[in-house]
């Protein structure tokens, strides 16, 4: 999905679907900052989605791992820095006002994973700075659930049915698979499966992981008007 098939990434998830998401963001970040902030940096920035909201706010620098989804990025966002790196280990030698890491901190899968991330997202935070985690599920929050979607643009379309479960509950991962179907301009179809395996921590985890990484941390709920209360949770933390 963030490689050979990237180039269908707007139809799988148009960037017109994060307007409320991003907004939400915005406003997290910024009740939550000491100062006002200008640059933000973005770790795991995928297509750009977000920042095509958020870049209307903030100086905006975008990490990715993929060169692909960089690519698809750069065309919606060519006014923002683009970097390629890895959120586990990558260091820009700057600092920001503030650090968003998006929902590809889903794919770390380990306790040493993930407190990698936070680490890089420590070490370019300013002092006073906030940072602010969004996962997709936390192990006290996660249920098996399907999905479906897709949308059609300049002659294309691309239909999707996602599938969360979790195979095994003693360990940290959760699996989600995707069954994609991708029409092409000349009205041939191609169908790809997609296996995701993304990890699943309690919230206990997070705060003290977060707290020895420098961050005073608390947990926020997530407000959006397509998903019951309680849903989905975030992690802010200011930089000690």
């Amino acid at each position: 999905m963030y490689g050979e098939l990237a180039r269908w990434w707007p139809l799988l998830s148009p960037p017109s679907d994060y307007a409320e998401e991003a907004e939400f963001y915005r406003r997290t970040l910024c009740a939550s900052a000491r100062a006002p902030l200008r640059t933000l940096l973005e770790l795991g920035s995928g297509g750009g989605n977000n920042a095509s909201f958020l870049k209307h706010h903030f100086e905006l620098t975008l990490v990715d791992l993929s060169p692909a989804m960089l690519e698809v990025s750069r065309a919606l966002n060519p006014e923002c820095a683009h970097q390629q790196g890895d959120m586990r280990s990558v260091r820009l030698g700057r600092e920001f006002d503030g650090v968003l890491v998006h929902d590809a901190i889903a794919y770390m899968t380990h306790e040493s994973d993930l407190r990698r991330v936070f680490e890089t997202a420590h070490a370019h935070c300013r002092r006073g700075g906030v940072a602010l985690f969004a996962p997709d599920h936390l192990r006290e929050t996660f249920e098996p659930k399907t999905d479906h979607g897709g949308s059609d643009a300049d002659g294309r379309g691309l239909r999707f049915l996602e599938w969360s479960w979790d195979p095994d509950p003693a360990d940290s991962s959760h699996v989600v698979d995707y069954v994609l179907v991708m029409r092409e301009r000349d009205g041939s179809l191609r169908l790809e499966h997609d296996r995701h395996v993304n990890g699943l921590f309690a919230r206990a985890d997070w705060l003290r992981w977060l707290d020895l990484a420098g961050f005073d941390a608390r947990n926020v709920g997530f407000d959006h008007s397509e998903l019951p209360p309680g849903t989905y949770e975030l992690f802010v933390g200011l930089k000690r």
